[in-house]
């Protein structure tokens, strides 16, 4: 049996010209997660990661929290399947299509997640032209999938997952068997540097918890709980 822990990257830098990089709340929220997990004494010995900065930097944190005498995160194994899709590229080809459905520069946070939701509904629906895209919906799936299944075949007791939202919806659909709508959905609920705890052997896997961020659910850090 394996424990595995699918941990989102802490908050980015929503807004900036270079989204791909923690904010200095997103950095502390990694140091809290792997302090967290050094008090419960929660030991790692298999890391995997993204290959983007963000992934990079929240595995950073959580080994700067973790590292004990006695403990530290092993060296990670760096795969771009655990990479999240590219948002923008997305958006823009939805956009291409239903050019009435822009926002307007300056729109609020909200503004903005409504329209990615309408993308991603489109892409998961085929609907937009492929040429503007990275990768098409089912692509997608299949390097998440196939990413999980070679997780599930280690020979590990406890395996440490950086990633990002879409591709821990994506996993967690390969998990629990729901639709394509419910991904998007459950992408846009993904908190930062939350983890969602499942276990796998052989025989398939089972989910444990979903977006817990017990690291954060405190009086004095309430306002580090984030979702972007």
């Amino acid at each position: 049996m394996t424990d595995i822990y699918l941990v989102r990257h802490g908050q980015a830098s929503f807004g900036k010209a270079n989204y791909d990089k923690l904010s200095e709340l997103g950095a502390q929220q990694a140091i809290w997660l792997g302090d967290y997990f050094k008090q419960r004494q929660t030991e790692f010995d298999a890391v995997f990661m993204g290959d983007m900065v963000r992934h990079r930097e929240t595995k950073d944190g959580i080994e700067t929290g973790i590292k004990s005498s006695s403990h530290a995160l092993p060296e990670a194994s760096v795969d771009s399947a655990l990479n999240e899709f590219n948002f923008q590229a997305v958006a823009k080809a939805y956009l291409t299509r239903f050019p009435d459905e822009s926002v307007k520069d300056g729109a609020s946070p909200s503004e903005y997640y409504r329209l990615l939701k309408k993308a991603m509904l489109a892409w998961s629906q085929d609907i937009l032209e492929h040429d503007l895209l990275d990768e098409t919906w089912q692509q997608f799936e299949g390097r998440v999938s196939g990413m999980l299944t070679r997780i599930q075949q280690l020979d590990a007791k406890r395996v440490l997952v950086v990633s990002s939202g879409g591709a821990i919806a994506m996993m967690l659909k390969q998990i629990l068997g729901y639709d394509d709508a419910t991904v998007i959905n459950m992408n846009l609920q993904i908190r930062n540097a939350s983890f969602s705890q499942c276990f796998a052997n052989a025989r398939g896997f089972h989910l444990n918890n979903f977006n817990s961020v017990p690291h954060l659910d405190v009086i004095d850090r309430l306002h580090a709980i984030t979702y972007s």
